[in-house]
């Protein structure tokens, strides 16, 4: 299940604690660490003058899902805090799931001023060395569908397109934070291709984002979720109405 854009007639605030359980992800495993980008001044050459911000001096890609395809190449879906996103792409994706349009500015913006935009991607890798021997002692059996001039199988139920090369991304998945750097950050725009929907990569993809955002010393956590996808977050360990709070909204008409 993956989250549809919150009205305000079923709109609903729901928090969970940083210290609620979280299922480990025994699948999961570390990428290649990527340098998040940082703005400073040029003249802040000392570690004592920087921001709280600046303490983020590097997050991992997560490797959430890997197949290795018929032709040695590996297919994997990858979860990352560091990779600029596409105001675009992000828009195509919520298209999919028919969500309404946005200004592509505001879009633009939105993601400029998020505190976390985390985005799941998949990737081709080349064969190596040795799955190319791997690859070569079962091609006789692939060969049958591979027949037909398409791309070998990867993930089940998934369609590979032609053009995305090897080293190349395709957004699949988005979602982003906003926060005050400091006690609260709250979850917007949570969205999954619906191509690869079905997979469990909502739930990685809210679960990866709370553990950036704990990692970040986040401490409250909050979200507005459509009527029909609260179970889905309350699995997650999200409450609606803690202790009888409230999401309250105003509306202003001028």
């Amino acid at each position: 299940a993956t989250a549809t854009a919150a009205t305000a007639a079923t709109a609903r605030v729901a928090r969970v604690h940083p210290r609620a359980s979280i299922p480990a992800r025994d699948r999961a495993s570390r990428s290649h660490p990527r340098r998040r980008h940082v703005a400073s001044s040029s003249s802040s050459s000392s570690s004592s003058s920087a921001s709280p911000a600046a303490a983020i001096e590097e997050e991992l890609d997560v490797v959430l899902l890997e197949t290795t395809r018929a032709d040695g190449a590996r297919a994997r879906i990858v979860y990352s805090t560091t990779a600029e996103v596409d105001c675009y792409d992000l828009e195509r994706l919520c298209d999919d799931v028919g969500w309404p349009r946005r200004p592509i500015s505001k879009v633009k913006a939105a993601l400029e001023n998020s505190f976390c935009v985390s985005s799941l991607y998949l990737e081709l890798v080349p064969p190596t060395a040795d799955a190319d021997a791997d690859a070569t002692s079962s091609s006789s059996a692939s060969s049958a569908a591979t027949t037909d001039g398409t791309p070998p199988v990867g993930l089940p139920g998934v369609k590979y397109p032609r053009s995305l090369a090897y080293g190349e991304r395709k957004l699949i998945g988005v979602a982003r934070a906003t926060s005050d750097h400091a006690f609260n950050a709250t979850i917007w725009d949570v969205v999954v291709d619906g191509e690869y929907q079905g997979n469990g990569l909502g739930k990685a993809l809210v679960e990866q984002t709370i553990r950036t955002l704990m990692s970040r010393d986040i401490g409250n956590i909050t979200l507005f979720a459509d009527s029909k996808v609260v179970p889905f977050y309350q699995s997650l360990g999200f409450v609606s109405d803690p202790e009888g709070i409230k999401g309250m909204f105003l509306y202003p008409t001028t």
